[in-house]
């Protein structure tokens, strides 16, 4: 690695540890010639998750859209920060973890209202009726219904 003060080719590890959930890992490193002490980052190249829309067309996947989508979900609900960034950081890494390069837009949505299902019903109904794509008043009342069912059922 190259020292970003004077140029020379041959620096020195001194420490490396993992960084954000060993998806990363941070090096620090010395220069031999100048004695400049610096960070370098080393992660795995990997080909981009893709979805796979409803429409049979193919993008890559967006930490961000996940994020939006369920923000707004969440809009003025008693949902914090934190539960919604758990929630978030657990679809994506169940979807990685599947090892798939490629993975429907309803299984990310599938994923998403289990989860929003235990954390706030209001947010999980406003989120279903976006991926459900509700078409009429019925079919509204009917998701409501069942959830209704779930919860007198505990």
């Amino acid at each position: 690695m190259r020292c970003p003060n004077c140029g020379v080719e041959d620096t020195k590890v001194v420490d490396s540890r993992p960084f954000e959930d060993g998806r990363c890992i941070r090096r620090r490193r010395v220069c031999p010639n100048c004695g400049n002490k610096f960070f370098t980052y080393e992660t795995a190249e990997s080909t981009p998750l893709m979805v796979v829309k409803k429409d049979k067309s193919r993008q890559v996947f967006s930490r961000e859209k996940l994020m939006n989508g369920v923000l707004k979900s969440c809009h003025k609900r008693p949902v914090s920060s934190a539960q919604i960034e758990t929630l978030v950081r657990d679809v994506e890494n169940t979807i990685k973890a599947t090892g798939k390069k490629e993975v429907p837009s309803g299984e990310i949505g599938r994923l998403v209202m289990e989860r929003l299902k235990d954390i706030d019903d209001i947010a999980y109904v406003r989120f279903a009726s976006v991926y459900r794509e509700f078409r009429d008043v019925e079919t509204f009342l009917a998701e409501l219904q069942e959830i209704k069912d779930e919860k007198t059922a505990k």
